[in-house]
């Protein structure tokens, strides 16, 4: 079973750090419209809609990633203070409820969606139409990305009920250890504030390990 999980966390991790590049190249893409409408006064008619692609297929490419690391948030009011079990059963009933059909429903219209603007090879209406049906097909492949993360994380919760912790997610960046060290070498913190600083890092960062291998009541 952990197999299982960290065999579909790695492919969710993989596709997120991999379209994660797409926000270079909507950096780029604006900097040079920017430089070619104000200084040249050479405005690209498809810039506009070529942006808001590779923002929507950003935003959509992330789901899963986030969803493999506990990134989505959560209104924990009481959640937190939950034994494992108990977290285990109500988000497995949340998964049911709400997740599974939602996310289906996403995948299942994304590829209609997808379907019919292939068939009309559909472009966008300007100077220099650029085609939409590879940013249509970014809807049902991130919900079907989206589903597996679920699926995932439903067996998750199973694993948790049957064994009362929460099983070990996979590592992915330590965020924590390089703010650490920034602040070790800044010379702009005085001794007292970096003291503060790392030491509240450190707990942000036991409390999230805590929370992934399945915390306490």
């Amino acid at each position: 079973m952990q197999r299982i999980l960290h065999t579909a966390e790695s492919i969710s991790t993989w596709v997120g750090k991999a379209f994660a590049w797409l926000i270079v190249a909507l950096m780029l893409l604006v900097v040079v419209e920017v430089f070619k409408r104000y200084a040249l006064n050479m405005p690209t008619a498809w810039v506009f809609d070529a942006s808001n692609m590779l923002y929507g297929t950003l935003f959509m490419m992330a789901g899963a990633y986030a969803l493999a690391h506990d990134a989505h948030v959560r209104g924990d009011f009481l959640y937190g203070r939950f034994k494992p079990r108990t977290q285990a059963a109500l988000d497995l009933v949340l998964y049911v409820v709400f997740f599974l059909p939602g996310i289906a429903a996403l995948t299942w219209s994304g590829w209609t969606y997808f379907r019919e603007s292939w068939a009309i090879h559909e472009t966008t209406f300007n100077a220099t139409p650029l085609p939409i049906y590879p940013f249509k097909f970014m809807i049902p492949l991130a919900g079907a990305l989206v589903l597996m993360q679920g699926l995932s994380e439903m067996l998750r919760c199973v694993l948790c009920l049957r064994t009362g912790v929460w099983a070990e997610r996979l590592k992915d960046a330590e965020e924590i250890d390089v703010v650490e060290q920034q602040l070790a070498s800044s010379e702009h913190v005085d001794d007292e504030a970096r003291r503060q600083a790392i030491e509240r890092a450190k707990s942000i960062d036991d409390d999230a390990r805590q929370r992934s291998a399945g915390g306490t009541s």
